[in-house]
């Protein structure tokens, strides 16, 4: 009898910490904002360059974002799918390089982006930058 009952509460503190852990990923994960037309600016640096590009999307997540530019404007980009959601690989031609260790990095309003591109919100007047970075 006693085994049952620790079986029972056993159980019961998995599911209870189960239910504890996705109430907190859904309070704290990144929500897109849900307006229209949201007012970005988008700057993409290689070091030598700098461009920036101004508009409004009405995309939820930054890979929007960056596939309304590719089809409507002079940028192109090119991306790959991992473990960790999508990582872009080249931006205007220029590619990262794991021999010269680069990648590009997605800053939002001047700090490093806790997320990937799929998975950064787009928020009305928010900046981008695309920065080519070294992982030396």
């Amino acid at each position: 009898m006693n085994k049952i009952r620790s079986y029972i509460i056993g159980i019961s503190a998995i599911i209870i910490c189960i239910i504890c852990f996705a109430l907190v990923y859904v309070r704290f994960t990144p929500k897109p904002d849900l307006n229209a037309k949201k007012a970005y600016t988008l700057d993409v640096s290689d070091g030598k360059r700098n461009i920036r590009y101004y508009g409004k999307t009405d995309s939820l997540y930054l890979s929007g974002l960056l596939d309304e530019l590719k089809n409507s404007d002079s940028f192109e980009y090119e991306s790959s799918s991992g473990a960790y959601g999508m990582y872009i690989t080249s931006v205007n031609g220029i590619r990262a390089d794991d021999e010269k260790k680069t990648y590009w990095a997605i800053f939002v309003n001047g700090e490093f982006s806790q997320h990937g591109a799929d998975s950064q919100p787009v928020k009305d007047g928010d900046s981008y930058v695309l920065k080519l970075e070294s992982y030396e």
